[in-house]
């Protein structure tokens, strides 16, 4: 049986966000409809000045790729649920050069929101070939979607970060991602805040690749009271370290889906050592695939005390850009 280290009395406060928040109660702005005022989202994100403004999308599928760079644009599905809005494209790194130009939706603007929609890639469904294709390409900083839904195969969603000294922050709640290799992947300082999490049918799959490249970068993905489903027969895991001091915490994961009893993986085993600097923690899960007791011996747990650190407060201890506001979403 493995073992695991205990993370007693780990101080991991000085790492946490504390950047300024100017401008995060932004409370101007014009608000655009599609299809009423613009035929395409293309259109509408066009025409929002400098500063930004509010998008609302009614319900349908909108086929488009998106490039949203100004700050504090926010985009509302005003749909019955988030299925009623789809924002669909299908590029690959196979059709098009990097990984940001083959998203379906690029955001690099600060304080983007967007909440009841669904932002998709479908390249998988319309091609056999494997691919990385993100639906989502984040790399805004003070950025909050609420109940959206991510869904592609390969690196569905890059939660990341500009400058990797300063991350973005990214707060994820109740949001759906679906996918299967590296589907979760960047170097963000990122929260998921009640996520489901979908690993699709695939013989290998790992939800996070986290990319923080040296212990003084502040960056890492916080999964709180998350559900886990799977499909298939494969080999699943919370993730592997696409960088070597990648950091991912799981707290309270309600596990339905066939994670692997061990939890973690080495980026490649035999070639890599990413495990000696990686930080990898786990708590309390729950569920068929909760038993922690099989866990690579380098992955690690917190004791009760040390989880009040990674809860939203602290992780976002500046978190006034959080809260609604009155053109936001």
């Amino acid at each position: 049986m493995f073992t695991r280290r205990t993370l007693g009395g780990l101080a991991l406060l000085p790492f946490l966000a504390s950047r300024t928040n100017a401008g995060a109660l932004r409370t101007s702005g014009p608000t655009l409809r599609v299809p009423e005022d613009f035929a395409t989202l293309g259109e509408a994100v066009a025409q929002l000045p400098a500063g930004g403004g509010v998008i609302e999308i009614q319900p349908g599928a909108y086929r488009e790729k998106l490039i949203i760079s100004q700050p504090d644009v926010h985009l509302r599905g005003m749909g019955a649920s988030p299925e009623d809005v789809r924002i669909v494209w299908g590029d690959s790194a196979r059709t098009t050069p990097g990984l940001s130009n083959a998203s379906t939706l690029v955001a690099s603007g600060d304080g983007f929101r967007a909440s009841n929609l669904t932002i998709e890639n479908d390249w998988s469904i319309q091609n056999t070939d494997p691919s990385q294709a993100p639906a989502l390409f984040l790399k805004a900083d003070r950025a909050v979607l609420r109940k959206v839904r991510l869904l592609g195969a390969q690196d569905t969603l890059f939660a990341g970060s500009r400058n990797p000294l300063a991350p973005c922050r990214q707060y994820f709640a109740e949001c759906y991602v679906e996918g299967h290799v590296d589907f979760i992947f960047g170097n963000a300082l990122a929260f998921f805040d009640r996520c489901h999490l979908h690993v699709l049918d695939h013989g290998t799959g790992f939800i996070t690749a986290h990319s923080r490249t040296a212990e003084a970068e502040t960056s890492a993905y916080v999964f709180d009271h998350c559900r886990i489903t799977t499909a298939g027969a494969g080999r699943y895991y919370f993730g592997r370290a696409w960088r070597p001091y990648a950091r991912v915490v799981f707290l309270h994961t309600q596990i339905d889906g066939r994670i692997d009893p061990e939890g973690w993986r080495e980026w490649t085993p035999g070639t890599t050592r990413t495990f000696e600097t990686a930080s990898f923690v786990e708590y309390a899960s729950t569920g068929p695939g909760g038993d922690m007791t099989h866990r690579v011996a380098w992955a690690k747990t917190l004791t009760a005390p040390d989880v009040a650190n990674w809860r939203l407060g602290r992780v976002f201890h500046d978190a006034d850009w959080l809260q609604e506001r009155p053109h936001g979403v």
